[in-house]
């Protein structure tokens, strides 16, 4: 590809054209992320990401001549395609404890018939990387796989901001809280600052239908080899569904298994750094 400069015609250079152009084409891969199993029309990738038709057509167009992304024939929805994945599976290595909890969330969602979520940590960010379905009814606004949402938002954010040394947590709250308020106005800096206290001397988040009216969220925190939080696990559930006994219950489990998490986690940091293969272990269900 020609990556030379080149000026428009108002003497700007195309760099910040290039960028925007950029963010626009990633902003697309982000969105289908979220909707790979039904995809998504032209109209409503447009809609959603406040673009124009044109400009999402040929987005779309270059993203499919490259692999990114590509269009079912019959419905003419769009995918993530091939190249998506193998830039995935190229950093795969780096979501490996998601895929050892994989079984154990799958296993608590079966039993207990409520959603179970896996979220990282990423900077500032929280960003979820599975669901487990339960069978209880689960609100479309909720938590989706690909969803970002800044620290101390929601009960996996602000798990995971909780389990941070204290003065990194409070620097990344005064960083994030103006974000939260604005989209969650009932939420505010003070009652941010409460609940991470809270949640840091409960050891779990428990957001009492916050973010979605009616439901209830439990997360709790794991931390990596180094004792810093590297994901939660959160439990979804309607208010009626969590009363006293069973929010008790609830909250143990996910506890137990954070930390059968926690400890794989160190296992096989360790034999990463003898160089040694790590012995596989199930965490406990």
């Amino acid at each position: 590809m020609h990556t030379s400069l080149m000026k428009d015609e108002s003497g700007e250079t195309s760099d910040t054209s290039s960028a925007q152009t950029l963010r626009r084409g990633l902003s697309i891969l982000k969105l289908l992320a979220r909707y790979q199993t039904v995809g998504l029309g032209v109209s409503e990738i447009a809609r959603r990401l406040d673009l124009s038709k044109a400009t999402t057509v040929r987005l779309t167009r270059t993203l499919t001549d490259e692999c990114f992304v590509e269009q079912d024939g019959e419905t003419r929805r769009y995918r993530l395609g091939p190249e998506a994945f193998a830039v995935g599976l190229a950093v795969e290595s780096n979501y490996a404890l998601q895929r050892a909890a994989a079984p154990a969330l799958q296993a608590l969602a079966r039993e207990t018939g409520d959603w179970v979520f896996f979220t990282v940590r990423h900077n500032l960010e929280a960003i979820c990387l599975s669901r487990e379905s339960g069978n209880a009814r689960y609100p479309q606004a909720s938590l989706r796989v690909g969803d970002r949402h800044p620290l101390g938002l929601g009960a996996g954010g602000m798990a995971i901001l909780s389990a941070m040394q204290k003065d990194e947590a409070e620097a990344v709250l005064r960083l994030n809280a103006p974000a939260i308020v604005r989209q969650y106005p009932a939420m505010t800096i003070e009652a941010l600052h409460q609940l991470l206290e809270e949640t840091r001397e409960a050891g779990y988040a428990f957001i009492p239908g916050l973010i979605v009216p009616g439901y209830w969220g439990i997360g709790v925190p794991i931390s990596g080899s180094d004792s810093r939080p590297v994901a939660a696990i959160v439990l979804i559930a309607s208010a009626a569904r969590l009363d006293g006994s069973r929010l008790a219950i609830i909250r143990a489990r996910l506890k137990d298994l954070a930390r059968d998490l926690a400890n794989l986690q160190s296992l096989e940091s360790e034999a990463d750094t003898a160089g040694i293969p790590p012995k596989r272990q199930n965490a406990k269900r």
